[in-house]
């Protein structure tokens, strides 16, 4: 039945990776299962046949998928299915779409959709670099036009050596997860956190895994030979296209770079409009129309070869040096810590808020849940380039730009006992001209220091962009929204002055030499050094304390097996605690308990409450107390929180006591000292020698109360044993 099922084993790692075809999804236009461990993808490929009128762009759409049963789970929630995708599919799904979205031809438009569907998570090997893998050889297997295939791997750095493909138990022992992608000619992509690693460790790291992924590269094309389909006819650039391109450089080459010398962004658009306008004006209608698709590259030919032959940028600056930098912290009175970051034409408001364990937010994935202390949400609002657009939830570009400034802060994050404190930071983004994410890791930074947050050190990122063509090529640093728009590289570096915290690389031609990274590397870190200095002039450090309007939080320690009692039935004490004091408390196992208030008093009534519960009853300390019952023998007295004693009639007062309602009643504040315990372990109490105003112990000066004769009231009782042997001798009665 399956006459057209293949399959490829390739020794990975000291692993097996599995790619089938021909078996499941035979209808698309390629599709792969890829298996590693017991982690198993679906990985499907569809082209539409023929380009909708009018359509000027490639429609690349890239979905990945977790079905909930390949954990063994059934979803959350009221619906019992999947939903919206999670925030992690949709990174995932960004990080299959950047390598392979270069790797389609120029003027291709057809429609494509690539998806990946987790079926099957051992949780050993994570699904993300299977389902890459398996998207790449699906592409390759389809015949749709594609100049694959390509590999990708995970690299950790663990004990100074780096690991392939680290199982999800090693990677939290890493000191680094990079993801990279390429060809068999270059890399690609590269997607990373590291605790402050070097320079040239991260370069080790992306050498070392586009190395280890070509046995992959080569299995894909050993794949194909036997299951490609036919390849589609390349899209060809027709001779009127050509000629059409020559006419507009000698129509509009000078107009264009002439408007490009205007530094000031607006201005600089409004220019090359003009410029575009002039041009399409001295053609036919139909030329026009087909010249509208044509202009972005006559002004990518004008921008590219003048940065390559004059060194000179768009706005003036050589290829490494820093648009000028202003730092501000501090600037909303009631936030808990905000700063504001301008480079350039690019801003970010940063905002931090400091919250507490019940702030955490509660990830659930299909490794298992856990909870996050750390979030740092990201908006791009259309007014910051000067537009007019949808405002709603975030998409898949903010999501990216929001989780790889976390990426780049959280390595520096202070240890959770240290700091214990959930903190979010939300990055406005109010004008973008060049890198806002790399403006949100300078912005979170000096935010998170102004909140009294003890970052191990400040954090500041740069994006660094490549002009290359046959002549030579330029790296420049802190690259402008043009020159990301029309260079060759989108390159991140993140970090702090000991090192690199998160690295990301996107390429826009088939690949890029190490000789390249390198310079890249190294111009990043000088650019990241200016950039940390000038930060330093707003704030070099974190505050001392936190702000006054945010929680302060006190950290207690209970035994274990007190825990019960401080959480009383159903929750009974703890949230009478919380609702009389005002204060908030989170309780862990281990006995940490995390006061959290406003109120220096409202947290010390707290931890008198819980200290009170949880401490134990010492003879001989005197403690204060409320009478909570009366009766004929004497008095009990709520003192230590939860824990009640009796005072014995005879131990309320140093005369001779008739009732106890002579001496006490419920509800009265006194003063006892602990002078025992009875056989079962209840507490004995005594008021009669402690002073009550001052809270004294007066035992040397009251004396010792003297013995109760046999048969007065509250006197001694004859020994059990006794008592019995005279009941037996008694007669009996009919």
């Amino acid at each position: 039945m399956f006459d057209n099922y293949f399959r490829k084993d390739i020794n990975w790692g000291g692993k097996t990776l599995t790619l089938e075809t021909g078996k499941i999804a035979r209808q698309a236009d390629g599709a792969v299962m890829a298996r590693l461990g017991d982690t198993i993808v679906l990985c499907t490929v569809v082209g539409a046949r023929s380009v909708k009128p009018g359509q000027d762009f490639f429609p690349l759409t890239v979905n990945y998928q977790e079905k909930a049963y390949a954990a063994g789970k059934i979803p959350g929630g009221f619906f019992k299915r999947e939903g919206r995708p999670s925030e992690a599919e949709t990174l995932i799904s960004r990080l299959i779409d950047r390598p392979i979205r270069p790797l389609f031809p120029e003027g291709f438009r057809n429609e494509v959709q690539v998806i990946a569907t987790v079926l099957s998570h051992d949780m050993e090997n994570s699904p993300d670099i299977v389902s890459l893998v398996g998207c790449s050889a699906a592409l390759t297997l389809s015949g749709i036009p594609f100049f694959g295939p390509v590999g990708g791997a995970r690299v950790g750095y663990i004990d100074g050596q780096y690991v392939l493909n680290p199982t999800l138990e090693q990677i939290k022992q890493s000191k680094l997860d990079l993801v990279v992608a390429g060809t068999e000619e270059g890399v690609l992509m590269v997607e990373s956190e590291a605790h402050e690693l070097t320079e040239e460790v991260m370069l080790g790291a992306v050498t070392f895994g586009h190395a280890a992924f070509q046995p992959v590269i080569q299995g894909i094309i050993e794949l194909a030979e036997k299951a490609a389909k036919e390849p589609w006819d390349l899209p060809e650039e027709s001779a009127e296209t050509v000629a059409l391109k020559k006419k507009l450089a000698e129509l509009g080459a000078a107009s264009i770079g002439e408007a490009y010398k205007e530094t000031r962004k607006l201005i600089r658009h409004s220019k090359v409009s003009e410029a575009k306008k002039a041009i399409l004006a001295q053609l036919s209608e139909e030329e026009a129309e087909a010249a509208k698709g044509l202009l972005k590259d006559l002004e990518a030919d004008v921008v590219r070869n003048a940065i390559l032959d004059t060194g000179i940028r768009i706005d003036g600056r050589d290829t490494k040096t820093v648009r000028p930098i202003v730092a501000e912290v501090h600037v909303l009175p009631r936030a808990h810590g905000s700063a504001l970051f301008t480079r350039g034409e690019t801003q970010a408001l940063c905002v931090a808020t400091l919250g507490t364990g019940q702030d955490e937010q509660i990830i659930d994935q299909l490794a298992g849940e856990y909870r996050e202390n750390f979030m740092l949400h990201y908006n791009f609002p259309p007014f910051s380039v000067n537009e007019t657009g949808r405002m709603g939830s975030p998409g898949r570009r903010e999501i990216g730009h929001g989780k790889l400034a976390w990426r780049a802060i959280r390595p520096l994050l202070p240890e959770k006992e240290k700091f214990p404190y959930t903190m979010r930071v939300v990055s406005e983004i109010t004008e973008s001209n060049g890198s806002s994410s790399m403006a949100t890791v300078c912005g979170t930074s000096l935010s998170l220091m102004d909140a009294g947050a003890p970052l191990k050190r400040p954090c500041a990122g740069i994006a660094m962009g490549l002009i290359k063509e046959d002549r030579g090529f330029a790296v420049l640093s802190d690259i402008l929204g043009d020159e990301d728009h029309l260079g060759d590289m989108d390159f991140k570096v993140a970090g702090s002055e000991e090192g690199i915290t998160a690295l990301q690389m996107d390429i826009k031609i088939t690949s890029i030499t190490p000789e390249i990274m390198k310079i890249a590397l190294e111009q990043a870190k000088q650019g990241r050094l200016h950039i940390l200095g000038e930060m330093a002039k707003g704030l070099s450090g974190a505050r001392t304390d936190v702000a006054g309007n945010a929680p302060k939080i006190t950290v207690i320690n209970v035994p274990k097996d007190k825990i019960r009692e401080v959480i009383g039935t159903g929750g009974k004490v703890i949230r009478d605690i919380v609702e009389t004091t005002g204060t908030k408390i989170d309780i862990e196992d281990d006995g940490t308990i995390k006061i959290a208030s406003t109120s220096p008093e409202a947290t010390q009534a707290a931890i008198d409450r819980i200290k009170g519960i949880t401490a134990e009853a010492e003879v001989g300390s005197i403690y204060n107390g409320t009478v909570v019952k009366t009766a004929d023998f004497g008095a009990f007295v709520n003192f230590l929180g939860a824990k009640d004693g009796l005072v014995h009639i005879s131990e309320l007062a140093n005369e001779r006591v008739n009732k106890t309602a002579d001496i006490v009643n419920v509800g009265d504040k006194v003063k006892v000292k602990v002078i025992g315990f009875d056989d079962r372990g209840k507490v004995k109490l005594s008021m009669r020698v402690v002073d009550q105003a001052t809270g004294a112990d007066i035992t040397e000066q009251v004396g010792a109360r003297r013995p109760r004769a046999e048969g007065e009231e509250g006197g001694e009782r004859e020994p059990r044993g006794e008592r019995r042997e005279r009941r037996e001798r008694r007669p009996h009665r009919d």
